[in-house]
């Protein structure tokens, strides 16, 4: 092979090199790129307004809840302030509505999921946020959000020294379930949706606290 040849040899492969190298390059800065983005998504904090008007969810989340569960958690709220209850007991109603329903108001309940009877053998027949049975009152009250918070407040009310108590047997008191620490396992999530609906959502008309 002449000498002209072999220094052209040289350069084509020179240049393959260089072109590979500036080729990763390129992927990597795009790897990089995207990476990033994906990274500033992960990081990027959420929504901080969980209402776009006083009374009206938006579209944040909050401890998993959103939309039409936080609506019924605000509307729990203001019937509780509505009573008279501070924002210890508006929680106990959010927390009993989380554990009886995941804060969905439900038009079926434990005997159409689970078979499950009433210590008499009659069929329960809990429906709503809270699951209440007939003896509530009327399906149009029990499947009401507002009225069926009415009903569990009044109930509440009456529990002498409500207060004092752990959170879930309070609950317990009132929907008599047959585990008095079932409602336990809500009391975060319960804390931290109704702290940031009393502080994002309460209009100038109702407070969170009284």
């Amino acid at each position: 092979m002449s000498l002209k040849r072999r220094r052209r040899r040289r350069r084509l492969t020179r240049r393959r090199v260089v072109g590979v190298q500036v080729g990763a390059t390129v992927a990597l800065a795009g790897f990089v790129g995207v990476w990033g983005l994906v990274v500033a998504a992960d990081v990027a904090d959420p929504p901080t307004e969980v209402c776009s008007a006083p009374g009206v969810v938006g579209e944040a989340s909050v401890a998993g809840y959103s939309r039409d569960q936080l609506a019924h958690a605000l509307t729990i709220m203001q019937v509780g302030a509505d009573a008279g209850f501070d924002e210890v007991g508006q929680r106990l109603g959010v927390m009993a509505a989380m554990g009886e329903s995941g804060l969905r108001n439900l038009d079926y309940g434990d005997w159409e999921t689970s078979g499950i009877r009433n210590p008499d053998g009659s069929r329960t027949s809990s429906i709503g946020l809270f699951q209440q049975q007939d003896w509530w009152g009327t399906v149009e009250e029990r499947m009401d959000p507002a009225r069926a918070a009415s009903l569990f407040f009044s109930r509440l009310a009456t529990v002498e020294g409500w207060e004092g108590m752990p959170p879930s047997r309070a609950i317990h008191t009132v929907q008599v379930n047959t585990d008095p620490d079932h409602y336990a396992r809500w009391a975060d999530a319960a804390t931290a949706v109704t702290d940031a609906l009393a502080a994002d959502c309460f209009g100038e008309t109702a407070s969170a606290g009284k």
